[in-house]
């Protein structure tokens, strides 16, 4: 068909021509675009506020500061090669073969049987890549050295996250068999438990920071989190890489959902602590987000508000109550409680997911493949059979998650330390912002003043990098 075979039923904009072919939706295009900054925007500058404002004013700076770094190197690596690694032609059952995403003929021509160009899947794949490692991030702040987050970002995306994608998104071994809508298992599960092992191996804080790290300005913590709120409306409307009745689906169940964790959530700090806490209820919130991640366009609204309510609740009694009394949990310093909101709430919701996915949601999300149902449906219909073999897989899927994460995070923090140093050293922890950066979030000088002294100190450098006499 040519342009005139249109030219009575759509307007001239509409038309399809060089830049617009006719497999271009400009609708579903628009909204794939718009999402995608969405979720770029709970990175930057949303968890660039959260870290920056949650942590110690020593340490706003850096936290923030290791956000930005690594969504910047994040991109570079994946579309250099992440990408394909995730995403691209198998390697192995659960690794793509590494390849450029950068030209126009690769970014250019339709993506799969979407109406959308592949640029669109390349940059939301990304952003979903970034934000997974920024979240791992949270565990590790106020002692990582920043030489070492440095060359950890890339080595993780490469080594862990491209696994954890091809293996359940892309075209690995488990793609046919785990429910897994926007990154329950990829994302939050990996993060969580990869960020509880490097803090592992990178180590505590000192012992005073451990013991009093308020958060240095609330107001910007409340605003960082408003940005991952309200962007995770791009996280779960932009999966489906279209403007239809799925997407709509998913925004509403993502919020629905977050805001029954929220008040879960600070209704148990009211009855248990006697105050309603602020953080308790930024934590309430990123738990509903998560836990609704892997299954919000496939359960109904109502299952959102039990998912709510389990999310503000588990995870709550994880962080307040078994953190507390666990040997491992108080020798294992999770500096943002990423393990409880991320890996807990991501393993809970993947499982929530296999039990309350409805076959025709499923279809309508994966037409191609054959999901479920869950598991509460399969008993409806008589035949639980199906759902116990789906709620197996999502269990299947997240040992593997959490096995890999383990393993793979724990060499590359062993190899890392074997050329800087893992933890910044003591005299640089008693400083903070100033010692790794030469920058403080609130150095109120200026009008003339002199610039400090310590300001024109150079930052220091590895071991490693510095010329030999």
């Amino acid at each position: 068909m040519n342009n005139s075979d249109y030219s009575g039923v759509l307007p001239l904009n509409l038309l399809p021509d060089e830049a617009s072919p006719r497999w271009n939706n400009k609708g579903d295009n628009g909204w794939q675009l718009i999402a995608t900054t969405m979720v770029g925007m709970q990175s930057v500058p949303g968890l660039v506020i959260l870290y920056g404002s949650m942590v110690k004013k020593k340490w706003a700076v850096n936290s923030a500061f290791m956000a930005l770094y690594a969504f910047a190197a994040v991109l570079i690596c994946w579309v250099l090669w992440a990408h394909n690694m995730s995403f691209g032609t198998g390697f192995c059952p659960i690794l793509g073969k590494p390849a450029f995403a950068l030209t126009q003929g690769f970014l250019l021509p339709q993506y799969g049987g979407f109406h959308v160009p592949m640029a669109d899947y390349v940059y939301y794949e990304f952003v979903f890549a970034a934000i997974t490692v920024i979240l791992l991030g949270g565990s590790l702040l106020g002692r990582m050295n920043f030489y070492a987050w440095m060359i950890f970002v890339p080595m993780w995306l490469t080594l862990s996250y491209t696994v954890g994608a091809f293996s359940i998104w892309g075209k690995g071994f488990l793609e046919k068999y785990i429910i897994d809508y926007a990154g329950g298992y990829v994302i939050h599960l990996s993060s969580g438990v990869a960020g509880f092992t490097a803090a592992y191996w990178v180590g505590p804080r000192q012992s005073h920071d451990r013991q009093h790290f308020p958060p240095n300005n609330i107001i910007h913590m409340l605003g960082g989190a408003g940005f991952l709120w309200l962007g995770w409306t791009g996280f779960n409307g932009g999966s489906p890489f279209a403007a239809n009745l799925i997407a709509s689906l998913a925004i509403i169940n993502t919020h629905i959902c977050t805001a029954t964790s929220l008040l879960v959530w600070v209704s148990l700090d009211m009855v248990v602590y006697k105050k309603s806490s602020v953080i308790g209820a930024v934590q309430g919130m990123i738990t509903g987000l998560v836990c609704i991640t892997p299954g919000a366009g496939i359960v109904e609204p109502w299952a959102a508000i039990i998912m709510g309510a389990m999310s503000g609740s588990i995870p709550w009694y994880t962080m307040m109550v078994l953190h507390r009394r666990s040997a491992l949990f108080q020798s294992v310093d999770d500096t943002l409680g990423a393990f409880h909101t991320h890996a807990v709430a991501g393993l809970l919701g993947g499982l929530l997911s296999g039990f309350f996915a409805r076959a025709n949601l499923l279809r309508m999300m994966y037409p191609t493949c054959h999901y479920g149902p869950g598991l509460m449906y399969s008993i409806l219909d008589g035949k639980p059979k199906d759902g116990l073999i789906q709620m197996g897989y999502q269990i299947v899927g997240a040992v593997f998650i959490i096995v890999w994460n383990v393993v793979v995070t724990s060499l590359i923090c062993i190899l890392i330390s074997r050329i800087v140093d893992l933890r910044m050293k003591e005299e640089e922890l008693d400083i903070g912002d100033d010692a790794a950066h030469g920058e403080e979030a609130y150095a109120l000088w200026g009008d003339g003043e002199k610039m400090p002294i310590r300001w024109q100190m150079p930052p220091t450098i590895p071991s490693m990098c510095r010329r030999l006499n």
